[in-house]
């Protein structure tokens, strides 16, 4: 290849030949992928003649990034931390040299300079310095910022904010807002060819941030408010939103459920039924509820999606509707999707605790329900060890209504037996207990 091909070449009679015979032999070594030879000449006019050609800083990137491998292959730590500290003088020498480039400019150079510090800085945990490039990058470009450059920037500022919640918190809800912002842009950008990359980005940065524990409803408002007004008719939008507000546990806000019922009508999902069942909760339309999570539990293929939306339903019988056999009925159902909900087992203790008048004409076989109760919040914990405070708090306050030692010796279906089925809606089979003071 001729000397004068190279990109960016300053005159080739200002360049002295050793120079111009290093950049040849690295050029066409790099374009044959032979590494291994490239690196000699690209190291000899990299420190010789740093502002020969911007071709120094192409090949010289891959070069590097081959090299930095290939010490790590040989485990020689020493070899790698020189590479990489080469690396990082590389892009500073880009930035005198050729920073005021009008098509890459020094915040694209940064950009570079950040991807590769947080890449193979493998010691450095929180990678402040490539967070610092990043950032200098995305301020710098805007709009027209790359796409890796956004994401290494939301990772490294997670990474930073599930270290530093407390200092780092603020700025990364900062960072993901000014980075989804411009995704936003980049993905609805019909010129644009990565718009649809930038989409699939902006979508898994939108799942970390959401995991992140540093999003709250609020803060979810504010970004989405007004975008899911302005997408009301954007089934995919609509439902990326709906994900996103579960995810973080922000089902009874009004975006989410504004969300939910324009996805509704544009195409019925298990997750806008779900979505449209929690709205007509909150308006105090349980019936309404019931129909929708039925929906939905027929919508959902998982297993313990479906037994949730039974749960939700027992829930709404128990504790609004006051109908305890119903309640009993959803939370079976939900139990037979998903048989290790201690939830479903400690809120089916709490319908037997409720329950009245199972036997109206016997004082002392009434008590019996409290035995079925204590049964299930045994079983809660059992399944769910988190749950144990609660359901031993809930065992030893109805512990106290069980049958006394008396009123057992004293009831013919109770005297002598060692367990009774509770008759009615319960139908529990059950240990006889006398009650503990």
């Amino acid at each position: 290849m001729g000397l004068l091909a190279f990109a960016g070449m300053a005159n080739a009679q200002e360049i002295p030949e050793q120079c111009q015979v290093n950049l040849s032999l690295m050029n066409e070594s790099a374009k044959n992928k032979q590494y291994a030879d490239a690196y000699g000449p690209w190291k000899a006019v990299f420190e010789e003649c740093p502002g020969a050609s911007k071709a120094i800083y192409q090949r010289g990137r891959t070069i590097l990034q081959w090299k930095l491998v290939d010490d790590a292959k040989k485990g020689d730590g020493a070899a790698y931390k020189a590479t990489f500290e080469l690396l990082m003088k590389m892009y500073d020498s880009r930035i005198e040299h050729f920073g005021d480039d009008p098509n890459y400019p020094t915040p694209w150079i940064l950009g570079l300079k950040g991807i590769d510090y947080a890449t193979y800085a493998q010691w450095d945990k929180l990678k402040k310095p490539a967070y610092e490039y990043l950032e200098q990058s995305v301020n710098g470009m805007g709009n027209e910022c790359e796409l890796e450059v956004l994401r290494q920037f939301v990772m490294v500022s997670s990474n930073i904010y599930e270290a530093e919640p407390e200092a780092h918190g603020a700025k990364f809800i900062a960072d993901f807002m000014k980075v989804n912002d411009i995704l936003d842009k980049q993905a609805s950008d019909p010129n644009n060819k990565q718009a649809e990359l930038a989409g699939q980005i902006k979508l898994s940065l939108e799942q970390v941030f959401a995991q992140s524990g540093a999003a709250d409803c609020e803060t979810l408002d504010g970004l989405y408010a007004e975008k899911v007004k302005a997408n009301l008719t954007n089934l995919e939008y609509l439902n990326t939103v709906m994900t996103l507000y579960r995810m973080v546990g922000c089902t009874e806000q009004d975006v989410y459920f504004e969300a939910a019922s324009a996805a509704h009508a544009i195409q019925p999902t298990a997750e806008s039924a779900a979505g449209v069942a929690e709205m007509a909760y909150k308006k105090g339309e349980f019936e309404q509820a019931v129909s929708y999570y039925e929906q939905a539990t027929e919508m959902y293929e998982n297993a313990e999606d479906k037994a949730e939306c039974q749960f939700k339903i027992a829930q709404i019988y128990y504790k609004d509707l006051k109908n305890f056999p119903r309640a009993k009925q959803y939370v079976r159902k939900s139990l037979d999707l998903n048989s290790n909900s201690g939830k479903a087992y400690f809120l089916l203790g709490m319908i037997y605790a409720a329950a009245k008048n199972v036997y109206p004409d016997d004082a002392v076989l009434s008590k019996t329900t409290y035995w079925a109760a204590v049964d299930q919040f045994i079983k809660a914990k059992q399944v769910d060890p988190s749950l144990a405070e609660g359901a031993n708090e809930m065992i030893t306050t109805y512990s106290k209504y069980f049958p006394t030692k008396e009123e057992i010796f004293f009831h013919k279906d109770l005297n002598g037996k060692t367990s009774f089925t509770i008759g009615s809606w319960i139908g529990e089979t059950t240990a006889v207990r006398e009650a503990k003071q």
